[in-house]
């Protein structure tokens, strides 16, 4: 059986090629909002940190319709680091459309997700975006698109895949560059031609295959999954099997169920094969299980998603500050939370650590993890992390580390120092081509080498660069290599800064800390261009004589202090340095805040390498 009043399509793209933004239209010119409506931009990255950096991290649904046609549409994440969100959504649809940015072409994150959607046969429909840029390669681009589907051996199908030319902020499409759209009707046209139907035997047993997982507080667990086979019905009786574990299949009871029309659920009593549902009252239900009728407990195989490569520890506030800024401070509720966040980020791992208070949590990039660390920390948790840490594999008896493909388009005049910079970091040069007024630098080079780079890279480049790595398998360790050049300035004492002791430290580097913020022993305040650590004392206070006021150290002038973003913080920090986040604070501070023990300890570690 075929439904033809239905359609499933996800929109895969490299990070910022403007897949949010051709949603908003195709949500306007589907009639999802009334005549007049009010609308925000980027409608679909509903979350505070998505709208902050202008990004999507969460795979989102929403529906149009068109010509008496249902269209589910997914809005997918385009960085590298949420790569898992894009392969477990790709089950839940029968195509895809491709986004390519008119200048930048097909990207790092392009080739990831555009060879996930090859590997399970989805119909492709390629779309050139932002063809208003005045930098635009429309030629160019064509070319370079169909050069990555012979790559990646697309079939003869997917090689005919229809090819349009959009404007995602102005809603337009259009099959022939040299004729400008006036709105998306093409574009929804060809879904309707190209995206197959989904089909099926609606009269059959229920199969559904859970691809995502929500959470309410009022009816816990939601899994949200397409129908494969069968109905679904409200207050059913079902199955959750796994193909996976095999374990044994568990009785459970469907409540309610939820179909997606524009940007809201909508409750309904029943759906049929094809359609995406959000159902509840499967209690302990996990993405990559089964809902399945009793009689025919038939699971499906899901994606196998790509590893973590990446690991950090995190651990319970032991800071003097502790407990004064978090509601969540012990290691049972970060626990808790960070078991919770495994139930719906199928890249995560979280494994117990050499104490009770620590964890090891590994993801697929620094990205992922600091958003995850800043979700905790809105929802007011306190918490310790370490310098992030790759994570090794023996192959054939060879250890092994994980890769990066790095591409860096950059002005020319800026070359010459990127080059520089990724040799001293074991970076191996793939190709060099120009892309207009820039180049285009491709490299391969180990995961552990970029940290602390996208700093640098942004100074060297005076901000126009712009740098994309995507995972590129294991090769063999390439051996030690020293990553930081610069020592940190700590404080030597408990106490509140004061602008005299700023005045007389600042010489020694850079500050992190302004007057009157309070301080402890161990604390880093700023950083220093030797290649060691030096105490300071922040708080020093300078004696008051008869003939001196209290207001002469307003005249000291004190260099703005550096802030640290919580990304920038896990690229600064060294191995014996932590992060002490919490929700109003990100400090940096030494693992042995005492000042003498923590020299012994070196000294000790020096006798060791000795």
């Amino acid at each position: 059986m075929i439904r033809t009043d239905l359609r499933n399509v996800a929109i895969i793209a490299h990070v910022d090629h403007g897949k949010t933004t051709l949603v908003d239209q195709m949500l306007k010119q589907g009639g999802v909002y009334r005549e007049n409506q009010e609308t925000a931009d980027r409608v679909m990255d509903s979350g505070d940190i998505e709208r902050e950096r202008g990004i999507t991290i969460l795979a989102k649904n929403t529906a149009v319709h068109y010509k008496d046609v249902k269209i589910n549409i997914i809005d997918t994440p385009g960085h590298a680091d949420f790569g898992g969100e894009v392969e477990r959504i790709l089950k839940m649809v029968n195509g895809v459309i491709l986004l390519v940015d008119a200048a930048e072409g097909p990207m790092p994150q392009t080739r990831f997700v555009l060879q996930r959607a090859l590997e399970l046969n989805h119909r492709v429909i390629v779309v050139v975006n932002k063809i208003d840029r005045p930098d635009a390669r429309l030629d160019e681009v064509d070319d370079e698109i169909l050069e990555l589907l012979l790559e990646l051996d697309a079939t003869d199908e997917q090689l005919d895949s229809p090819i349009l030319y959009c404007s995602g902020r102005a809603g337009t499409a259009t099959p022939d560059k040299n004729v400008p759209g006036t709105d998306l009707r093409p574009l929804f046209d060809t879904i309707l031609d190209y995206i197959p139907a989904p089909e099926g035997d609606e009269n059959g047993e229920l199969q559904l295959l859970v691809s995502s997982i929500d959470y309410n507080d009022y009816v816990g667990r939601i899994g949200i999954g397409r129908i494969e086979r069968g109905t679904i019905k409200q207050n059913q009786e079902a199955l959750i099997c796994n193909w996976h574990t095999g374990a044994t299949p568990k009785r459970t009871k469907i409540v309610s169920i939820y179909q997606v029309d524009g940007l809201n659920r909508v409750p309904v009593e029943s759906a049929r094969m094809g359609d995406i549902v959000c159902f509840s009252g499967a209690e302990g239900i996990t993405i990559g299980d089964t809902i399945t009728s009793l009689t025919a407990p038939e699971p499906l195989e899901f994606v196998k998603v790509t590893e973590p490569t990446m690991e950090m520890t995190f651990a319970v506030n032991d800071s003097p500050f502790a407990g004064r800024e978090g509601k969540f401070v012990t290691s049972r509720q970060l626990r808790a939370r960070l078991f919770r966040e495994l139930l719906k980020d199928v890249s995560l791992r979280v494994t117990d650590g050499e104490t009770t208070d620590e964890f090891k949590v590994a993801g697929r990039g620094e990205m992922h993890l600091s958003i995850l660390i800043e979700n905790m920390r809105r929802e007011g948790y306190e918490l310790c992390c370490s310098t992030p840490r790759v994570l090794f594999k023996e192959i054939d008896g060879v250890k092994c580390e994980p890769m990066e493909k790095v591409t860096l388009d950059v002005p020319s005049d800026y070359v010459g120092a990127v080059v520089s910079k990724l040799g001293q970091r074991k970076g191996e040069l793939i190709e060099m081509l120009p892309i207009g007024s820039r180049m285009r630098i491709i490299y391969s080079i180990p995961s552990r080498c970029l940290f602390g780079y996208r700093s640098e890279f942004l100074t060297d480049t005076r901000g126009e660069g712009i740098m994309n790595s995507i995972f590129d398998g294991y090769a063999p360790f390439k051996g030690d290599i020293q990553m930081r050049f610069t020592g940190s300035l700590i404080a030597s004492e408990d106490g509140e800064t004061t602008r005299y002791g700023l005045y007389n430290t600042q010489e020694r580097g850079n500050m992190f800390v302004g007057p009157q913020t309070p301080v402890y022993e161990g604390m880093i305040v700023g950083e220093t261009p030797k290649y060691e650590d030096i105490a300071v004392n922040p708080c020093k206070k300078k004696q008051l004589t008869a003939i001196r006021s209290a207001g002469a150290d307003e005249k000291l002038l004190l260099t703005p202090p550096i802030i640290f973003s919580l990304e920038k913080a896990i690229e600064f920090i060294a191995d014996d340095e932590l992060i002490e986040v919490t929700p109003k604070s990100i400090r940096l501070r030494k693992k042995i805040l005492n000042n003498e023990l923590r020299m012994k300890a070196q000294m000790r570690a020096r006798r060791g390498l000795n």
